[in-house]
């Protein structure tokens, strides 16, 4: 049966926002060692400032505006409640492109690229250069409502979204992501290659080569790149533990206090970007770090979304990707969490584009949306379709 469209806005009510206002306004503060900083986790000074703004001043008639700035819609695939936005270009040369988030991410990290990729002579760019985009919010993950069943891995997410971008009218797409959108995007390329014509990842993982060295070809930057990744893994990947065994447990408390749900969040703005000295704000102004949590908060969805690592990750996960089939694209950002040694890539991947990034880290397009459409506009500009 063909998937049926149904328009979409953002619309939140008094009642919500004057629910969370309340419930900020009876935050019961933990105490903090002084001079801790984030070392024990969120900051709880930075924390009281944002949840203030949150309560006091962010505007949720501008956060509408931002997310109703690109046509929305609603669809049903799988049984599953699918949100995405559809940003047609004007150029009748246009490219479809599928943009895929992941967490603690969401659409809202997309708001200030879709023009630009839409629209580039609009923003100071060619029309060769333009793409129709889709940006879908992951199943489980804020408008696209919770998953209510078992199952909803990263390669059925990856065949719900090729079954989308056909429906659209796109039989051969290019595809980006970062985060879970790395892994989603790169099993479009594995399983979906029919349809696929190239990705463009943010995020890059893989092991050593099978077979002689595995250091062989690795500079001493990326040595010090794989230090920092098992240094993350022992000191920084807790949430991923708990998100991964136990979610249902930790998703009472960040689906009743908002200023627990933010503290959650915003750690990982603040240790996966480009911040300097715990400065989120050096990377992102806190209207659009409270964009991207609101989305959690008005749809309730934080449970479901790291359910994701319980499919992917846990007991009965299967987090095994298939070989990727198509070319790929790589932007390497000076902060991202997970950084594959080139040498590493190539003996994966077909490389057809590797970027080192001037600035930015795990949120790219959200972080430095100026660096990361030219680079996402450079991978894709000689590549064909078909």
């Amino acid at each position: 049966m063909p998937l049926s469209f149904e328009a979409f806005s953002v619309a939140v009510d008094d009642a919500t926002v004057a629910d969370l206002r309340d419930r900020l306004a009876r935050t019961r503060w933990p105490d903090q060692i002084d001079g801790a900083g984030w070392d024990y986790g969120t900051e709880r000074g930075y924390l009281q400032q944002l949840c203030a703004h949150w309560k006091d001043s962010f505007d949720w008639r501008a956060f509408e505006e931002r997310a109703n700035a690109h046509p929305q819609f609603l669809t049903e695939i799988d049984g599953q409640r699918i949100h995405f936005i559809h940003a047609r270009s004007p150029e009748p040369g246009a490219r479809p492109l599928l943009m895929t988030h992941g967490w603690p991410g969401s659409v809202a990290e997309f708001f200030d690229v879709i023009g630009p990729l839409a629209d580039p002579v609009a923003h100071g760019g060619n029309a060769a250069d333009a793409f129709h985009v889709v940006c879908p919010s992951l199943p489980g993950y804020g408008f696209s409502g919770p998953t209510t069943e078992r199952g909803w891995d990263a390669n059925r997410i990856a065949a719900a979204f090729a079954e989308l971008m056909p429906a659209l009218g796109y039989d051969r797409f290019f595809a980006q992501g970062g985060d879970w959108g790395s892994l989603i995007t790169s099993q479009l390329g594995a399983a979906h290659a029919d349809r696929v014509a190239a990705i463009h990842l943010n995020l890059l993982t893989c092991g050593p080569p099978k077979d002689g060295d595995p250091m062989a070809g690795v500079t001493e930057s990326e040595q010090g790149d794989l230090a920092r990744m098992k240094d993350f893994a022992a000191r920084e990947a807790g949430y991923q533990a708990i998100q991964s065994t136990k979610p249902q447990t930790l998703a009472y408390g960040l689906t009743d206090s908002p200023a627990g749900l933010a503290g959650w969040i915003v750690e990982k703005f603040n240790g996966w970007s480009d911040c300097a000295d715990g400065d989120v704000q050096h990377s992102f102004t806190i209207d659009r770090v409270l964009d991207n949590i609101s989305v959690y908060w008005i749809t309730g969805t934080i449970n479901s979304s790291i359910r994701l690592y319980y499919e992917v990750l846990g007991p009965y996960g299967n987090p095994t990707r298939n070989r990727v089939r198509v070319p790929v694209g790589h932007a390497a950002y000076p902060a991202e969490i997970y950084k594959a040694p080139r040498a590493w890539a190539e003996a994966a991947f077909d490389i057809v584009h590797w970027a080192e990034m001037p600035r930015g880290g795990h949120f790219a397009a959200m972080e430095a949306p100026d660096v990361f459409v030219p680079d996402v506009r450079a991978c894709f500009r000689d590549r064909a379709l078909t």
